[in-house]
């Protein structure tokens, strides 16, 4: 109660103070690292990322960061600029992390190379992870620092920088992977999808310095009124049309672990009456909440996860428990009774004792609410309860998204009946995860976009009676290639299915 009523003193005061200055306040400070490596020794220079990393910090700086630009750097210097960065965040601030450069994804983890990582070949997937930095480290060491938002840029998407001609590959991708399991509190946007390579230039003649990503996004960052997801895309419609006047794909894609809105050049002018009310929208500026506010009220390392299950009587949460259990117990919200998930006819191999349930059921229509958790740890002591977040919506998309890539095999099916017919009833069921549907007839390059119904969310697998969920196909068709644009922008790989 003390914590929750120090907070409203401080937002109250905060308003206090924007309404008699009547200009932008902001409580904590905006800390930015910019990133170019040109100069590698022992794979492909590059041209633009020096000058990429320019650009953003003077960008940045308009918006009032204070900037560290870092150019060329190898293992060493990184990790010494990453220290300092660390040293200039405090909790409650905005951190802004962009990096220009080679990237390179190993069994889904992204890795940003220094000037100095060594030319590794086929089976040498250790040496580039020693010699290079984890982008997932970056995240985590911000989180440590307990800021409030967190922005991570990525012009990285090359090719593979490790491919030679005579030789084999080090495993692994040119470019990065989707980073779709991010914390709350964190924005990531990369200048293309999964699998596409990022212009540096359009053509020959083009002398713009900046690479067609870092030109697009630096100018719109700079737009007034538009929130950090606004930016990101338009930046994705710019550079997707840009790269299609010379024949490219290029889609960059963004993940979003952010509360609310952030505005990073001021906020949208609405009607005349909100110019009436300064403060109403100033509160809403870089709205964040810290990143602790959502840790269990107690310190314990163990604090239970949960996944959530959409079906068609509605929701199922199962709790994730380090620790051995005696007991689990929850509820909606911060009031009312805590409710007993019962026992399961099975013991549990650590306690000896009946292994309690650990999952709950939720109605269709259930609102969004934070769920509080407690168990009862082998001592008998209480521990929590423990905040987890529900999000319909998104635990919907996120649910449906994971039953899409584990069945990537059924998202098409043949059948000879009167003609040739390809099915997507598969993708229908599952379409609230999906953006956009492309497939490509006898083509390994998806150009035709499948016509799918609106998401129902009190419904989310039922396909409605009046779709048609299938193409008919000329006899002689041999395959079909299709992709998936998910809802978070990301895009999949490209599947083919033969008859």
């Amino acid at each position: 109660m003390k914590g929750w009523l120090s907070r409203l003193l401080a937002v109250t005061r905060l308003a206090a103070c924007m309404a008699a200055f009547a200009v932008p306040a902001y409580a904590e400070k905006r800390v930015a690292l910019v990133v170019g490596n040109n100069d590698y020794r022992n794979v492909p220079k590059l041209l633009k990322a020096v000058n990429d990393a320019r650009t953003m910090g003077d960008t940045l700086k308009q918006l009032g960061f204070t900037v560290m630009v870092a150019e060329n750097q190898n293992r060493q210097a990184f990790s010494q600029t990453l220290l300092a960065f660390d040293k200039a965040v405090d909790a409650g601030d905005t951190a802004f992390f962009f990096y220009a450069g080679h990237g390179f994804e190993i069994a889904g983890q992204n890795f940003l190379l220094p000037t100095d990582v060594p030319a590794a070949t086929e089976g040498q997937e250790e040496l580039v992870r020693d010699a290079s930095i984890l982008a997932d480290r970056i995240i985590e060491r911000l989180q440590n620092r307990k800021v409030r938002t967190a922005i991570l840029v990525f012009d990285a998407c090359r090719n593979n920088p490790f491919e030679r001609a005579g030789t084999r590959a080090v495993a692994g991708g040119g470019g990065l992977a989707p980073m779709t399991q991010l914390p709350e509190g964190v924005f990531s946007i990369f200048s293309a999808g999964p699998r596409q390579t990022a212009l540096d230039r359009l053509s020959n003649d083009d002398a713009n310095p900046n690479s067609v990503f870092t030109r697009t996004f630096s100018k719109e960052l700079t737009q007034p009124g538009a929130n950090l997801v606004q930016v990101a895309q338009r930046t994705r419609r710019s550079v997707s049309e840009l790269a299609e006047t010379v024949r490219h794909k290029q889609i960059p894609v963004y993940f979003d672990q952010m509360v609310d809105d952030v505005f990073l050049n001021g906020i949208a002018k609405g009607p005349a009456e909100v110019a009436a009310k300064p403060a109403e929208p100033l509160q809403k500026l870089a709205a964040l909440p810290p990143v602790q506010q959502l840790k269990p009220q107690n310190d314990s390392v163990n604090a239970p996860i949960a996944m959530f299950s959409r079906h068609n009587g509605g929701w199922t949460v199962v709790f994730s428990i380090a620790d051995p259990t005696l007991g689990i117990s929850w509820r909606l919200g911060d009031a009312g009774d805590f409710r007993e998930t019962g026992f399961m006819d099975t013991l549990d191999p650590r306690t000896r004792k009946r292994m309690p349930n650990p999952s709950i059921e939720l109605p269709a229509d259930a609102p969004a609410a934070v769920i509080q958790v407690r168990y009862v740890d082998t001592n008998g002591e209480l521990q929590g309860p423990f905040p987890i977040r529900f999000d319909p919506e998104a635990a919907l998309i996120r649910d449906q998204r994971k039953i899409l890539d584990m069945t990537a095999t059924s998202w098409l099916s043949f059948r000879e009946y009167n003609g040739l017919l390809v099915y997507y009833t598969h993708l229908m069921s599952y379409r609230c995860a999906i953006r956009e549907v492309r497939v490509g007839i006898d083509s390994t390059v998806p150009d035709k976009v499948l016509k799918m119904p609106p998401c129902d969310p009190r419904d989310p697998s039922v396909i409605p009676h009046d779709a048609t969920p299938y193409l008919k196909l000329t006899p002689a068709t041999k395959s079909v290639s299709v992709e998936l644009t998910y809802r978070d922008g990301s895009v999949s790989e490209i599947k083919s299915f033969r008859r």
